[in-house]
């Protein structure tokens, strides 16, 4: 109700209780509570003596009490607001609580002053519930770390601990900074960070996060970043710079509430003047009419409507590893119509590993795995580390060779015991003049490199190597299309790797072969069809298209500053089941949002229409027109806070 910054400003007439950007002290320890119990007594008192003991002056002095108790802070705010020739809420509520007595109504003017403290205190409350993730986010980092000089531990500050510094981290310690391991290995829980609940193993050379858990293992890591450029501490404040952005709906709520108030308010005196002074009826029923419309007037449960929803559906998100910055964004996404996905590292893991090892005339699985092995063994190109990772898995032989000999563009050759192996593409068996089994070709149109494996004389198997789809990718593109979400996908690799995937993953439409310049434009036609479309993609690679496409959507960025700045979402954790999460939850927003804004105006529209018929008293339009509306949107908004994955 009372709120002195946007989205309903003292100085533009509607201010209301809730302001959801400010942290609060927690409920328990306010000292509102002790005051509202004085407050709710001395009218139950006054009620008392007023209508069993029918003391009529004593009763009187127990309500003007209440004020005095409940109503004192209203009552400066709103003498503040008419020295600055603002008619705000406050003002609305005293007129009509002190007009209640001059007609003879002190218990309703009491019982104004009373709902109004309890409606705002209650409205504090559920704000806090709104705004818990954010507390939350603040309170994961210790404040203090481990520090290791020369031979001796001692314990810093956080603030004191400088990027380079060798921080201690045991078992069931929190992760002060981040930093890169140096020594030791453990499994830490990151689900602060990346909404990831499978705890990550790290080792030499690892990324660790503050705010995240070792569970287990001694861990020494060097500091990377200084405890106000962690990654912890850029979430919190995108977070909160998102909550603090406004979507097109709630513009529109803050332009329709700086005309409804003054109407409203000039409709009530309208009430009092022309059925008293014009029409000769009774004015004091009039006057009461017009004190109930002033009540039923207050824009609060409108203006918050939009926002309390937003704020919840935001720090619902973060607290599942997915970063949105701005109202806009999550309003914008209920709109799209087409997804379009980069395929590397997005739909599919980013890196090669093999999919199948096959042998020739009569050579064995594991011999054809050890020759290759041993080939690639001097070579540092990806097929070589994805061959020799397998070939540690199986354990097979990776024999000593000679002679070792790179051609470019084609493949490699060495001797292994004394006998010549070559190893590479198609191409390089044309030049020796070597067979390769046709039905091999098979592997190629399912969008695999093949790498064949040949002595001096025959080709004796061949290895196929594929940049794996993700296992969750076909349910994520299925789930997009119960929607009605076209998907897309956008790769420089060529048509035969494209139209591979697509079909498996089930793309309605795929673009192969694409530059980054390509891939900006594909995204603007997309536009031009379908309206705003989102892009999904690494983040750095794809930042052209991310830029194009209405909502860019940047996939496992939790190490990556450049990402989590310049995407409008970045997704903490490399897992692409957060798109499926992503939509429900715009979808589910909307949804709230119009459930509020439409029972704003209809009991705001209905109430004004009882209140020029007399139909209800001072006490309803407070406890339920005012009061109990803001607290149904409010609570209505925060079931957002609980929405998860998979809807």
């Amino acid at each position: 109700m009372i709120n002195n910054s946007d989205p309903c400003s003292a100085e533009k007439g509607c201010t209301c209780g809730v302001d959801l950007f400010e942290e609060k002290t927690p409920l328990w320890r306010r000292k509102q509570i002790t005051t509202g119990l004085i407050a709710g007594l001395l009218l139950l008192s006054g009620l008392v003596i007023e209508y069993v003991m029918t003391m009529h002056l004593t009763a009187t002095l127990f309500f003007l009490s209440v004020i005095a108790v409940a109503g004192r802070d209203i009552l400066k705010k709103a003498w503040k607001s008419l020295l600055r020739r603002r008619l705000d809420i406050n003002c609305l509520m005293s007129i009509a609580a002190l007009g209640s007595f001059l007609i003879g109504h002190g218990e309703e003017g009491a019982a104004v002053f009373f709902l109004f403290f309890i409606a705002e205190l209650l409205e504090d409350y559920a704000a806090d519930k709104a705004k818990k993730t954010i507390g939350a986010l603040l309170n994961l980092t210790p404040e203090s770390a481990t520090v290791k000089k020369e031979d001796a531990e001692v314990s810093l500050h956080t603030h004191d601990v400088q990027v380079g510094d060798i921080i201690v981290i045991r078992p069931g310690e929190k992760v002060p900074l981040d930093g890169i391991v140096i020594k030791g290995h453990s499994s830490i829980n990151e689900a602060p960070i990346t909404g990831e609940s499978v705890p990550a193993y790290k080792e030499d050379g690892d990324e660790i996060y503050a705010g995240t858990l070792n569970e287990e293992g001694y861990l020494e890591a060097r500091v990377t970043k200084r405890s106000e450029n962690t990654v912890l501490s850029k979430i919190v404040k995108l977070v909160e710079e998102a909550e603090r952005q406004k979507s097109a709906t709630e513009k529109y709520i803050d332009k329709f509430a700086r005309y409804y108030t003054p109407t409203v308010i000039g409709l009530a005196f309208a009430t009092f003047i022309i059925p008293s002074f014009i029409l000769g009826y009774s004015w004091e029923v009039w006057f009461y009419r017009a004190l109930v419309l002033l009540v039923v007037s207050c824009p609060c449960a409108l203006a918050i409507s939009t926002p309390v929803a937003m704020v919840s559906a935001l720090t619902s998100a973060a607290k599942h590893g997915v970063l949105i910055k701005g109202a806009s964004f999550l309003e914008e996404l209920n709109k799209v119509k087409a997804v379009a996905f980069d395929k590397t590292g997005t739909l599919t893991r980013g890196r090669l590993e093999v999919t199948d090892i096959i042998g020739f005339n009569g050579h064995s699985r594991k011999e054809v795995l050890s020759i290759a092995a041993s080939l690639e063994s001097r070579s540092g190109h990806p097929v070589a580390k994805a061959v020799m990772k397998i070939a540690r898995a199986e354990k097979a032989g990776v024999k000593e060779i000679s002679g070792f000999r790179a051609i470019t563009g084609k493949g490699v050759t060495a001797s292994v015991d004394g006998k010549n192996y070559y190893a590479g593409a198609r191409n390089l068996f044309s030049d020796l003049s070597i067979e390769l089994p046709e039905d091999m070709s098979r592997l190629e149109q399912e969008g695999k490199t093949a790498i064949f494996i040949s002595n001096d004389e025959s080709s004796i198997g061949v290895i196929a190597l594929g940049d794996e789809m993700r296992e969750d990718t076909p349910r994520v593109i299925a789930d997009l299309k119960k929607l009605n979400i076209r998907t897309e996908m956008l790769t420089g690799d060529n048509n035969k790797v494209a139209a591979a995937l697509a079909g498996k993953a089930g793309i309605d439409e795929f673009h192969s072969g694409l530059l980054p310049e390509d891939k900006v434009k594909v995204i603007e036609q997309l536009n031009d069809r379908f309206g705003p479309v989102a892009m999904v993609g690494d983040g750095i690679n794809d930042a052209p298209a991310l830029a194009a496409a209405g909502v860019g959507i940047a996939m496992g960025t939790a190490g990556t500053d450049v990402a989590i700045e310049t995407a409008d979402i970045a997704l903490m954790h490399d897992d692409l089941k957060k798109i499926d999460y992503l939509m429900f939850l715009s979808k589910r927003t909307m949804q709230i949002v119009k459930q509020n804004v439409s029972l704003s105006i209809l009991i705001k529209g209905s109430f004004t229409v009882l209140a020029l018929t007399g139909l209800i008293n001072l006490w309803v339009a407070v406890a339920v027109g005012d009061m109990g509306l803001s607290l149904a949107v409010i609570l209505n908004a925060m079931r957002l806070t609980g929405v998860k994955e998979g809807g």
